[in-house]
């Protein structure tokens, strides 16, 4: 499998995963959604424990506490490569805007992502407006 089939296979597994559960900080959110991605591909992340925080104050605090002020910090901890977020292509991490902490969503294809909504019971495809920052994702060797 190439790199962007292991891609691709990465990203329909995260939305199939993520799709209809209701967002839950710490359980079914962004930071989580993005993980699990990520680990499709090979990649070690390490997050605190699910239940740790339950809301965007305690979120913040977690944030803070890794040293990060924002989602973008700890993206570029983990040593992903930015990338103008028109370049994004299926697998690769983009932050839209989002209430207060940012929004960290998984590039489908077609200027297309899956992540969390408002609107949206469970993480959903959108094809969004504004872009804050995007990551390639490389799948880590086997």
């Amino acid at each position: 499998m190439t790199p962007l089939q292991r891609k691709v296979a990465a990203a329909q597994a995260t939305l199939d995963r993520f799709k209809d559960r209701p967002f839950r900080f710490s359980r079914n959110d962004c930071v989580r959604m993005v993980a699990y991605h990520l680990r499709r591909l090979g990649h070690q992340v390490r997050l605190p424990a699910a239940g740790s925080y339950a809301s965007a104050r305690s979120a913040r605090a977690a944030l803070d506490a890794r040293g990060f002020a924002t989602l973008s910090e700890g993206i570029d901890a983990l040593g992903f490569e930015r990338i103008p977020p028109a370049a994004a292509v299926a697998g690769d991490i983009v932050e839209l805007p989002g209430d207060g902490l940012g929004s960290l969503n998984v590039a489908l294809g077609n200027g297309r992502v899956v992540g969390f909504h408002q609107d949206a019971v469970g993480a959903t495809v959108v094809q969004p407006i504004e872009w804050i920052a995007a990551w390639r994702v490389v799948p880590a060797s086997r």
